[in-house]
């Protein structure tokens, strides 16, 4: 029998210049004192933003402190020995009502250097994309580093970069050094490192309510930009139901997306680290421990503790999630 059991949290909710209402109307989401709530964070150690457990026994207490006291029974002893008490991902839900400052983030090497945090590679699954909606990732062309700064000191940055028609399901990989930008109209779910630290390159000269531009830093990210063009920005993935199929596979994370209408038995014993469930769509339970049982509805996140090593879940209607592990 466990100690632990499936743990979820109470959303941080974000307030945006680009935010806008999808995180409450398609996934319930409450955030009455924030006009524009642009993202959700759903599970998160970075400090000063620290999720609180809603529901169980540990109700109330940080990640953090459960982390401190469960150790290697919350993350698995292989992650435990490599973070420490400092928990590696943080995940979001972004509905970006308008589009995202063009940005890019640093690799580890870079990000240690300067701000002692871990780098920024991240991922997006969308959930829901208006008729038209694109998001950039990457260069059209390889460009020099003398290059893509007259093309932002002309106002052309366009030009050069890869800009991509999204619909529900399509996944995009953005490793540390990656140009990006979500478009208007997309809600997506994001999962990345644990790390803050983000270069905006541009901005589209838009202000906020008091008349004031966003800080731009252009001379902080031109280092930190990988100026190649690459193949297939989007990423392939299988999509058969009933099946976990992984979509993304890099040194900080591992996700698998899986639509099932049948109950399905999972088993982690070899895996030695924690899983994050994201419900995309519909809602089912988890049935673990002889039976205990939580439910997990659409927009939310669950967080399964490595010492729970086999689980089974059970549509209550079909159901499609996103299953996150180290």
């Amino acid at each position: 029998m466990s100690t632990l059991y499936p743990l979820k949290f109470t959303p941080i909710l974000k307030d945006k210049i680009w935010g806008g209402e999808k995180l409450k109307s398609h996934l319930c989401k409450e955030f009455a004192p924030l006009p524009n709530a642009g993202e959700s964070w759903e599970l998160s150690g970075v400090p000063g933003d620290v999720s609180v457990v809603a529901n169980g026994f540990l109700k109330g207490n940080s990640l953090n402190e459960v982390l401190e006291i469960y150790m290697s029974d919350l993350v698995g002893e292989k992650v435990f020995q490599k973070f420490g008490e400092e928990f590696p991902l943080l995940i979001k839900f972004i509905d970006a009502n308008d589009v995202l400052s063009i940005q890019v983030h640093p690799d580890d090497k870079l990000a240690r250097e300067r701000h002692d945090s871990a780098g920024k590679t991240e991922m997006w699954y969308v959930m829901q994309a208006d008729d038209g909606a694109s998001l950039i990732s990457g260069f059209n062309k390889d460009v020099t580093k003398e290059e893509y700064l007259k093309h932002l000191k002309d106002n052309t940055l366009s030009e050069i970069l890869s800009d991509h028609e999204v619909k529900p399901g399509d996944v995009f990989f953005i490793p540390a050094g990656r140009v990006h930008a979500i478009g208007k109209g997309i809600l997506l779910a994001e999962i990345q490192q644990t790390s803050d630290v983000t270069y905006r390159i541009y901005d589209f000269d838009r202000k906020d309510d008091k008349g004031n531009t966003r800080e731009l830093h252009t001379d902080l990210a031109l280092d930190a930009i990988d100026y190649k063009c690459y193949e297939g920005y989007k990423t392939d993935y299988k999509n058969e139901q009933n099946k976990s199929e992984e979509i993304v596979k890099c040194d900080y994370f591992n996700t698998s997306v899986l639509a099932f209408d049948q109950p399905i038995e999972k088993d982690y014993y070899q895996l030695d680290s924690f899983i994050i469930y994201m419900c995309m769509e519909g809602e089912f339970e988890i049935l673990y421990d002889d039976n205990k049982k939580e439910k997990v509805g659409k927009g939310e996140t669950i967080l399964i503790p490595a010492e729970i090593q086999s689980v089974k879940l059970n549509p209550l209607q079909t159901a499609k999630i996103l299953e996150v592990h180290l």
